[in-house]
């Protein structure tokens, strides 16, 4: 489950998540070489250009989330795979 710090804004029951938002990864399977190198924080970029929630812009499918292992170090790509149908932002 993705938290998010909206609190004002739903899409199909949940709250739309923001370009803000930081999620928490638990389980990342990621090895760098032999190395157990998980992905633990989602940090996101490319939100909406026309929907925001204030002056936040909303995640969108195409939104880009840069995966960091717990040194900090950037180590991947994050994709959204499904999304609500309800609405849809630009």
């Amino acid at each position: 489950m993705l938290i998010t710090s909206n609190r004002k804004v739903f899409a199909n029951n949940a709250f739309v998540l923001l370009e803000t938002d930081v999620h928490s990864v638990i389980g990342c399977p990621f090895y760098r070489g032999d190395t157990y190198s998980p992905c633990v924080r989602i940090e996101w970029s490319a939100g909406a250009n026309k929907v925001a929630v204030h002056e936040i812009p909303v995640l969108v499918k195409s939104s880009i989330g840069k995966c960091f292992n717990p040194d900090g170090t950037l180590q991947g790509v994050a994709t959204i795979i499904n999304t609500q149908r309800k609405a849809s932002a630009q």
